[in-house]
């Protein structure tokens, strides 16, 4: 796909510019990676072969992360179509294969009518900056992404379906792992670690 720059030299080919961005990106239709872009290919270590016309399940740590995700996806889209986030994904190929990581994720659905049919989403690995514990429960690492985003408990326990109470003692375990004292100390040894 081609178009004259506006300056009049030579034609853009958009398709580089998908390519060669600096940050990952994915076409995906129905939860399925229809196309990907080389820095995406990098970030989960995997060849295209390994990742065209297969599930984002390969990308996440559990079938669980990655069905709660789709749910809240559908569920925080704003009338535009787009979500953000940040959550742990999982490595695919590699020297790292398996390893977990932190994630900045967003895009946008095409039709916020039907979520997942297709969209456009975009991958910001942010492992230089923070570790991921490899003890954390999945839900443990849920609840830290939605304690980095800001939530309280009880906002928590509405996006996942359970109690406030419940958030509290995940909440709590999260705490000891990471030897913080309060809930902003706990954001920030997550956001630092």
């Amino acid at each position: 796909m081609t178009a004259p720059p506006p300056d009049g030299g030579p034609p853009l080919d958009y398709r580089w510019a998908f390519e060669l961005a600096p940050i990952g990106l994915v076409i995906s239709e129905n939860r399925l990676i229809r196309d990907c872009n080389r820095q995406l290919l990098e970030i989960f270590g995997a060849t295209r072969e390994q990742l065209i016309g297969r599930s984002f399940e390969l990308l996440y740590p559990s079938l669980a992360e990655f069905q709660r995700t789709g749910e809240r996806i559908v569920a925080q889209l704003d009338e535009n179509g787009r979500y953000a986030d940040e959550r742990v994904m999982k490595r695919v190929a590699g020297a790292r294969a398996g390893e977990l990581f932190w994630c900045h994720v967003s895009g946008r659905a095409l039709d916020p009518s039907q979520p997942h049919a297709a969209g456009i989403w975009s991958f910001e690995d942010l492992s230089a900056h923070r570790q991921i514990k490899a003890e954390l429960t999945a839900r443990e690492r849920e609840i830290a992404a939605l304690l980095i985003e800001g939530l309280t408990s009880k906002q928590i326990g509405r996006r996942l379906n359970v109690s406030p109470r419940t958030i509290d003692v995940y909440r709590a375990r999260l705490m000891r792992k990471y030897g913080a004292s309060s809930t902003p100390d706990l954001v920030h040894k997550l956001l630092v670690s």
